[in-house]
């Protein structure tokens, strides 16, 4: 079951409300056969966008392509998308197979032919055998499939999915995402993901489109986005950090008192900050070469099963009196080796791991 995916190409789309800013000049492509996430926070315009998309909202200006089609004008059901909505909004009174159907009918396919198609939507979801099952008779993870059956029935070029896991319980997620991804990979549409969870965007993604306030952060790699943030806006929201703050003068970096070494350098001189991964710090017991040293006493120790977080409060003279998380992971150190609280230690960061963001 597979359909030749489409570009999307967004140009300069503009949406307000009254005086608010829903969207402002927000112009980026999905390339063909692409899995692109719109992430952001509640309230950023990522929703907006995608509804933009799918023809149920119209903007104020701007451009949005299909391949070489302009579409910004045409109703939602002539643009030929597969839609997953965040509720699934299945309709309760048709069993699976009739809710699964309903596209196909729609626009007048035979009998034969959708019961042919259903089954195989059903099938590449994995319900098969499931069709005559009532809506309510399903668990949240089922209805989320059936949602996912109906949006791809009739072969769609492009899938757009507003938040369709919101629903279900952290382990359930976690499964889908991975199931959702390898679907992606089997039937080749373009799919435009909606979501506020990072480490969802981080797992299925080829590439983030980071929002907020509606406008375009930062579009790249998980792994881009996550090594080399444009701001400080996305440097907090994706992943978990700790912003110290430092002070750039002729190209050096001065945390408190303490050079620090940077990967990239800055021409500029002014405030910036320090981001540093929790995950990125080990212990140290003597001067490393390379990188960068704190020390600070422990302030709080928290057991979070796969990890020991570590909140470390930094010496006020030589680090400017800040608190720096860490994170080790459980295994690596028997319980009775790690810090306790109050203890005094010194942690490090390669330089490889330390950048800036304004």
């Amino acid at each position: 079951m597979k359909s030749d995916a489409l570009n999307i190409s967004i140009k300069d789309i503009t949406k307000t409300y009254g005086e608010f800013f829903a969207l402002k000049d927000v112009s980026l492509e999905v390339k063909s056969g692409e899995f692109l996430t719109l992430l952001g926070p509640s309230g950023s315009g990522k929703t907006t966008l995608l509804m933009v998309l799918a023809g149920f909202t119209r903007p104020d200006y701007g451009s949005v392509k299909f391949g070489t089609e302009e579409v910004v004008l045409k109703p939602p059901h002539l643009r030929d998308i597969g839609m997953v909505f965040q509720n699934y909004a299945l309709f309760p009174h048709m069993n699976v197979e009739q809710n699964v159907g309903y596209p196909q009918k729609l626009r007048g396919i035979s009998k034969e032919k959708i019961k042919e198609t259903v089954n195989e939507a059903l099938k590449t979801v994995k319900l098969d055998g499931l069709g005559h099952r009532g809506v309510a008779e399903l668990s949240g993870g089922q209805r989320q499939r059936v949602a996912l059956a109906r949006a791809i029935v009739f072969q769609p070029k492009i899938l757009l999915m507003d938040e369709p896991l919101s629903a279900l319980d952290k382990k359930l997620r976690e499964e889908m995402q991975i199931e959702l991804r390898q679907l992606h990979d089997s039937l080749n549409m373009t799919t435009v993901y909606v979501t506020h969870d990072q480490k969802e965007a981080l797992t299925m993604s080829d590439r983030i489109a980071v929002i907020n306030g509606g406008g375009l952060m930062q579009l790249d790699t998980p792994s881009a986005i996550y090594k080399s943030p444009n701001n400080a806006f996305i440097a907090d929201f994706i992943g978990e950090s700790s912003l110290l703050s430092v002070k750039v003068s002729k190209k050096n970096v001065y945390l408190g008192n303490t050079k620090i070494l940077v990967e990239h350098s800055v021409k500029k001189n002014g405030d910036f900050l320090l981001v540093v991964r929790p995950e990125k710090l080990f212990l140290v017991n003597d001067n490393p070469t390379d990188c960068n040293t704190f020390t600070g006493n422990v302030v709080e120790s928290i057991y979070q099963g796969e990890s020991q977080l570590l909140m470390i409060k930094l010496d006020p003279d030589s680090h400017g009196d800040q608190i720096l998380r860490m994170r080790i992971p459980n295994g690596t150190a028997s319980l009775q080796d790690l810090p306790s609280i109050g203890n005094k230690i010194t942690v490090g960061l390669k330089k490889s791991d330390s950048f800036l963001v304004e």
